[in-house]
């Protein structure tokens, strides 16, 4: 009875609001409409500590195995890096902005400043511009993040400040923040998932 239940909750949650963000390309995958691969993959992102599907995994659940893969590596990276939440939503929110992927910002921004990042930050990231007044990590991951979007590559000097501040674990936790929010962030705009209409936006969309 209980797994019946469960069931019957999980297809209350694909039907209903979890889908409603859903992107114009790939329409939404209700339960009835999984293969077993793709319901059992659903499942998981759902009774796991995301609690729902959004963003890209509607998109993801095209290929079960690679949004299987790419979801458990999103677990690790949002909520067990070895990094503070405040600077692992600051490296998201840096991601959302370079790709202009709205959903991401939508869903991050509120996020990271709960976990401390001062708002002055926030609109500053959202604007494109360097925040002019951040705490020491925040500015290493700035300057960092900054430095390898665009330059491929850090130079020394930022990565002896990362190094100290982080060790090699966080080093290697923050280039993986960047990178996993890199593919959502491409996947949220081939499959133009957007932000709800009427939210307020810092950046325009990509491709629009």
């Amino acid at each position: 009875m209980k797994a019946i239940l469960r069931l019957a909750a999980v297809g209350l949650l694909l039907t209903g609001s979890a889908f409603a963000l859903t992107g114009e390309r790939m329409p939404e995958m209700t339960l009835e409409k999984m293969t077993p691969a793709q319901r059992s993959i659903a499942e998981a992102i759902i009774n796991g500590p995301r609690g729902r599907m959004s963003g890209p995994f509607n998109t993801w659940l095209r290929s079960p195995e690679l949004a299987d893969r790419l979801q458990k590596v999103g677990e690790y990276v949002r909520f067990k890096t070895s990094l503070d939440k405040r600077i692992n939503e600051m490296a998201i929110l840096m991601t959302a902005q370079a790709w202009g992927a709205q959903y991401e910002w939508y869903a991050h921004a509120p996020l990271a400043v709960k976990a401390g990042l001062d708002p002055q930050v926030v609109a500053a990231i959202g604007a494109g511009r360097k925040p002019e007044k951040m705490k020491d990590d925040e500015a290493i991951v700035w300057e960092l993040t900054t430095q390898l979007r665009r330059d491929h590559g850090v130079d020394d000097a930022i990565y002896a400040k990362a190094l100290e501040k982080f060790g090699e674990q966080g080093i290697v936790d923050l280039v993986a923040v960047n990178g996993y929010y890199d593919v959502v962030s491409m996947t949220l705009n081939v499959a133009r998932v957007k932000a709800p209409a009427g939210a307020e936006m810092p950046f325009k969309q990509a491709g629009e």
